[in-house]
């Protein structure tokens, strides 16, 4: 009876553990802030359509920023399509890529189950397919229904007689975290920090735990997240043609996709420094993150850097070479584990060291170091079959050191 017993229950387990490599991924819990897409039964009659061009009519220059940004392909980016429809096309994720009900096929009726991953579903007589591809579009950000029932849109300024009702918010930082709060906090996920989650990691280096919703957070405590500091930087100019000149935010929100926003963060020298064996000359890359409060790369876990250090002969070849990657590995089944994070995080200063050994002394002739940042893993892109147009990864520190002839 007893073996019986145990043959059952190592059947199920079996079956469970099978289960789990086939299921449905559920990687964070889904926030009341973007369980649902954003009510604009309300919106502005001046608004009739909510899409851009109607923003631009007053504020073009605002309008050109975000054409040019990641934002505004939210939804009509190749690598976010193929990687959606390969985990399943999850309803939650047009939650954040086309947030506005407007934007989706269908209306969310409701929740056939508890985590809120099994949405009902019913068509959406006011779908928009021209707004669908605007993405993250300006109200998104900006519209809201107002505290009074009635849709206003949203501002850091709250007196500047314009022509639409206006709703003053006290931070720029209360529209980020709408989406940038995630959490991981289930009976089957061990992170440190949820994916998505990069107000997580910048309470982290505050000193605070993360929050699984917005609304568990002060306004002073967005305030402090300084993400609009860095990804809107401030600029003096009217808010319309012709209006008063005022501090008003750029809005582009460059990060991992813009180069020179990722060089801003870091931090990097290569030189020759002292090394104990006086048969070896050493040289060291030294690599700090000292622009960013949250880790560098940050975002989805497929980011990371690489460090690769050569020595190298007259005629190129390579005598000597070390390679490094900064990221974030992750478990995925059957459950979710953070295995390790090499990443750099706020204030975080590494050091990679490259050796020219006594009988590499007289034929060496350069030493090449490249550091370069990947916004997608080649595993990852070869495994849901994304056929890139534009390169995955670029440089963001390239240097050589030439060496005196016969050293």
């Amino acid at each position: 009876m007893k073996r019986k017993i145990l043959i059952i229950v190592i059947v199920l387990f079996v079956a469970f553990l099978g289960w789990r490599f086939v299921r449905p991924m559920q990687i964070f819990i889904v926030s009341p802030a973007f369980e649902l897409p954003i009510d604009t039964s309300n919106a502005p009659a001046m608004f009739p359509t909510l899409r851009a061009e109607e923003c631009a009519t007053c504020h073009r220059e605002f309008y050109d920023e975000w054409s040019t940004t990641i934002h505004s392909q939210a939804w009509t980016d190749p690598y976010f399509q193929v990687d959606w429809v390969f985990d399943g096309s999850p309803q939650i994720c047009k939650n954040c890529h086309i947030p506005l009900d407007r934007q989706q096929k269908f209306k969310v009726m409701g929740f056939n189950d508890a985590a809120k991953w099994d949405p009902i579903l019913e068509p959406n007589p006011d779908f928009d397919a021209q707004l669908q591809h605007e993405g993250v579009t300006c109200n998104v950000c900006h519209f809201r229904i107002g505290k009074d029932g009635d849709g206003k849109i949203l501002g850091v300024l709250g007196n500047t007689n314009a022509p639409h009702p206006v709703e003053k918010i006290e931070s720029g930082n209360e529209i980020c975290v709408r989406c940038h709060v995630v959490s991981g906090e289930r009976w089957d996920t061990f992170f440190k920090f949820p994916p998505c989650g990069t107000v997580a990691e910048i309470r982290t280096t505050q000193g605070k735990n993360y929050v699984e919703d917005s609304s568990d957070m002060s306004v002073e405590e967005i305030a402090a997240l300084g993400c609009v500091n860095c990804h809107m930087p401030l600029l003096e100019r009217p808010l319309v043609s012709g209006g008063k000149i005022r501090p008003t935010r750029q809005h582009l929100w460059r990060g991992g996709h813009d180069p020179e926003m990722v060089k801003k963060g870091l931090t990097i020298s290569f030189k020759e420094t002292i090394s104990d064996d006086s048969d070896k000359r050493q040289f060291t890359l030294t690599l700090k993150n000292t622009g960013a409060a949250h880790y560098i790369p940050t975002g989805t876990p497929d980011r990371h850097l690489t460090v690769q250090l050569r020595v190298l002969d007259k005629q190129g070849n390579v005598l000597n070479e070390e390679n490094h990657t900064l990221k974030r590995t992750i478990m995925w089944r059957p459950i979710i584990v953070d295995l390790w994070d090499t990443r750099l995080a706020r204030g975080e200063q590494r050091e990679y060291t490259i050796e020219i050994t006594k009988n590499n002394l007289r034929a060496a002739t350069i030493i090449d170091a490249e550091v370069r940042y990947h916004l997608l893993d080649e595993a990852r892109r070869k495994r849901i079959a994304y056929k890139n147009k534009e390169p995955i990864n670029y440089p963001v520190f390239q240097k050589q050191l030439r060496l005196a002839k016969n050293n």
